[in-house]
């Protein structure tokens, strides 16, 4: 079955916005430094068959987690990032940069700890827009450290106290683990509502109120195709019940979105807008801070998700690494329903 939105929905998506600023949300997450390389393609090597570029500058932003933090403060919400850093330039840098976002960082800070980096090396002729070429990625490899990873533990469980959402990103760095995954598990035991996003580990944290795996996750997670809605519905189905969660957030790339909840309600999302995207880099870490915000807002997991879509649509058309504003998001809102306004006027 389809669930039909209720017709309080526009004000109710621009209501929820407002209210972003009152929400308080731990995030617990690998932090990560997106670097950029750019440069300009001069011409072949005559050393092997590759472009020899010239470097015109670079850039580093907040990636993986931190990106995720980047937009939960963006969009206004009040946010605490925990995870861990190395003593290193790129951690540094990680640091420097959430301050000036806005960030609250509870990051432990290790010489054992080699930042996890992604470098992307961006190059195109004169006049054209810079594609990425190659990436680099740099970190530690293997768990954390036990007594680091009963810092990060301490920390979060500290976070947690007062927060209205807990969420987490884990890209399989290190954050996610047995300590932090007992923690957030008391806090979801309590009636504490948990947003999960987890590349590998899913399955970790079972009793979560909403999980977040895109296509391909799900597919791998309950080995069933997801190619037509049927088919999506009844691996959705199957996730539900191997990560006892109470909802299903789907991202399905050009398809758009889908959530499920236990009971049974579903919501079909297509992409937002016409605009092909530009870059979709970070898209999820985007989707994820706008529902988690949304969901604590509204305490509507559809109203999360209708939010969610249109931020995801704003962040593709940035390139790199991005996060979406609270103004750019209301005014989107807007104008999309002055859009469906204006057309319900001129009738059918």
């Amino acid at each position: 079955m389809y669930f039909v939105i209720p017709s309080a929905m526009p004000s109710t998506l621009l209501k929820t916005i407002t209210h972003f600023p009152r929400v308080r949300v731990a995030l617990l997450g690998d932090l990560v430094a997106d670097h950029y390389i750019y440069g300009k393609s001069e011409r072949i090597s005559r050393e092997a068959p590759v472009l020899v570029l010239r470097r015109e500058g670079s850039e580093t932003k907040l990636g993986g987690g931190a990106n995720v933090a980047a937009n939960l403060r963006a969009l206004g919400g009040q946010v605490t990032a925990i995870g861990a850093l190395g003593r290193d330039e790129m951690g540094r840098q990680v640091g420097r940069l959430a301050a000036h976002a806005g960030i609250e960082l509870q990051a432990v800070y290790s010489t054992s700890l080699k930042t996890e980096t992604k470098t992307r090396i961006l190059a195109g002729a004169e006049g054209t827009t810079p594609q990425q070429m190659l990436r680099i990625d740099e970190g530690h490899l293997g768990p954390w450290p036990q007594a680091l990873r009963r810092r990060v533990a301490s920390k979060l469980e500290a976070a947690l106290k007062g927060c209205h959402v807990a969420v987490v990103s884990d890209y399989g760095a290190g954050a996610l683990c047995a300590e932090t995954a007992e923690v957030l598990s008391r806090f979801a035991a309590r009636g504490g509502k948990l947003c999960v996003d987890s590349r590998y580990a899913l399955l970790s944290l079972r009793g979560a109120t909403l999980c977040k795996p895109n296509e391909p996750e799900l597919q791998a997670l309950t080995q069933m195709p997801t190619q037509t809605p049927q088919q999506l519905r009844k691996a959705a189905r199957k996730a539900l019940e191997l990560l006892s969660c109470e909802w299903l957030l789907t991202t399905r790339g050009k398809a758009g979105m889908a959530v499920f909840h236990k009971q049974g309600k579903e919501l079909f999302l297509p992409v937002h807008g016409l605009e092909a995207a530009v870059d979709a880099t970070g898209a999820g870490d985007t989707v994820l801070a706008s529902f988690a915000l949304a969901f604590a807002a509204s305490n509507c997991a559809f109203v999360a998700a209708r939010l969610a879509n249109i931020a995801g649509a704003l962040v593709v058309q940035k390139q790199g690494t991005a996060a979406i504003g609270k103004r750019e998001l209301l005014e989107e809102v807007r104008r999309t329903l002055r859009g469906k306004a204006a057309d319900t006027r001129k009738g059918p």
